[in-house]
């Protein structure tokens, strides 16, 4: 069944309070068990001080189990987003804020139980040919950075005419010529390797509990495994690397080191969404073709994919919200949801004031905040709920009506189509009880602010479900 939503569908959903962000509700009577806060937010873009006040306000409250932060480093200047993943100096001191201010993040995240996973640029320095003056006042040139990094300490492969890649086929060309003139660090060699280790050594000294590591696909699996072997403490890390069909490096490589993004999750699943089935996500992950379950980092969409088109973004409003719902309880990968700005333009930068610092995000100016959206915010607790629990009792109807449970623990059905599913009841396999939809209410100190769904003796509930809705329910929100 192939076709587009229309303008009058997606209002359907936001009818159903699928789309309007909400206050945060207090944490659910039933807390979760250490180490099962798995779901990672990419907060992108947003100040020390912003990311702070959020892990007090939503993160924590909501269960959200790590923050992704923004790249920490002195970058160049100017207002695009990307000026951040151009390094000039490991000092950490950016446009997001002070070394002092980054640190009082960490420990005030800790403090509201969400760990802090760092972006961390290892791959390459900054893309500038005439140099200048970074953030912090540092002078650099395209291939010098004093104190830190020489000429000597960067590939130069000759190719191109310009050094940068162009045929993503030739496995030394990728790994050793540049990514969009970015000056490419030399991580083969061990002085290069020290000092990347002692950035991000840095970086624990502050506390933080993990790395995602931009560009790896860029750089062998050996050298950031050497890397990683200097490394202070243990840390959980995820690396950046994007599949390409008969591309001779796969994201396969670097499981040995940790975690991989899946980047093929958020293009299928649009894909099923907007063109094809969702019956068809009844066996989605490992089954087609995607990393082990265990070391996949999945998303709907990140600050590259909003950008480059195939996913669904925050403008897709209820779909997107749908498709969040989804991946946050299907049991593949380690969720990671979205947050970020609007933007009109690919490289325009965040909500920043004359000098481009980055303002405070408020959730309305420019920010836009999705992972507070009541559906995604609450899905966070659902997900949280049914750790270690199987898929069962699958349900469609060969087109855009699905429904499973985490058996024991949860229950979700999507009604993707355009019209509303009624009369029809749904086996869930939940303990008989009465039980909060997180789609459309909050759940908090024991009570739902939306509709509570009954299950029965035999484990069945009976609700009629409006196009472009969904219902969800977990054993962490059961009335009593």
């Amino acid at each position: 069944m192939h076709r587009r939503r229309s303008a009058a569908a997606l209002a359907v959903g936001l009818a159903a309070g699928l789309l309007v962000p909400t206050t945060v509700a207090a944490p659910p009577a039933a807390a979760t068990t250490p180490g099962s806060k798995r779901v990672i937010v990419q907060l992108f873009e947003w100040n020390w001080k912003s990311v702070a006040s959020e892990c007090t306000a939503t993160l924590g409250p909501k269960g959200y189990g790590f923050v992704q932060v923004s790249p920490p480093q002195e970058h160049v200047k100017g207002n695009p987003w990307w000026v951040a993943y151009q390094p000039v100096s490991y000092r950490i001191e950016s446009r997001k804020g002070t070394r002092a201010e980054f640190q009082a993040m960490v420990n005030t995240c800790h403090n509201a139980g969400v760990k802090v996973l760092v972006d961390t640029v290892v791959n390459h320095m900054s893309g500038q040919d005439n140099g200048g003056t970074g953030w912090a006042g540092t002078t650099y040139g395209h291939y010098s950075y004093p104190g830190t990094y020489g000429s000597q300490d960067f590939h130069h492969c000759g190719r191109n005419g310009n050094d940068d890649i162009v045929n993503y086929g030739d496995r030394y060309e990728v790994q050793n010529c540049e990514l969009v003139n970015l000056a490419d660090l030399a991580t083969e060699t061990d002085y290069v390797r020290t000092r990347l280790a002692t950035y991000m050594n840095d970086l624990l000294s502050l506390g933080v509990d993990g790395f995602r590591l931009d560009a790896s696909k860029h750089m062998p699996a050996a050298d950031i495994a050497a890397i990683k072997g200097k490394l202070s403490r243990s840390a959980y890390l995820v690396q950046e690397v994007i599949y390409g069909a008969g591309e001779p490096i796969q994201p396969t490589e670097y499981t040995g080191n940790g975690d991989v993004h899946e980047f093929r999750y958020g293009k299928d699943l649009a894909r099923m969404f907007n063109s094809e089935r969702l019956a068809y996500l009844k066996n989605f992950g490992e089954a087609w073709g995607y990393l082990s379950s265990s070391k996949a980092v999945v998303f709907t969409d990140n600050h590259d994919t909003q950008r480059d088109g195939g996913v669904l973004t925050y403008r897709d409003r209820g779909e997107y919200a749908l498709a969040n719902a989804f991946m946050l309880a299907w049991p593949y990968g380690t969720p990671a949801v979205m947050s970020s700005f609007t933007f009109s333009n690919k490289d325009q930068g965040p909500p920043s004031d004359a000098n481009n610092k980055t303002l405070n995000t408020t959730c309305y100016s420019g920010w836009e905040c999705e992972h507070r959206w009541r559906v995604i915010a609450n899905m966070v607790g659902f997900n949280n709920a049914t750790q270690g629990a199987a898929v069962a009792n699958w349900y469609d109807n060969g087109y855009q009506h699905i429904a499973f449970s985490r058996a024991g623990k949860g229950y979700l059905t999507i009604n993707d189509e355009d019209f509303a599913i009624t009369g029809r009841s749904y086996y869930t396999g939940l303990p008989a009880g009465r039980y909060c939809d997180v789609i459309h209410g909050d759940w908090s100190n024991g009570s739902c602010s939306g509709p509570v769904i009954t299950v029965d003796s035999a484990g069945w509930f009976a609700a009629n479900i409006n196009a472009h809705d969904a219902v969800a329910i977990h054993i962490g929100a059961k009335l009593s």
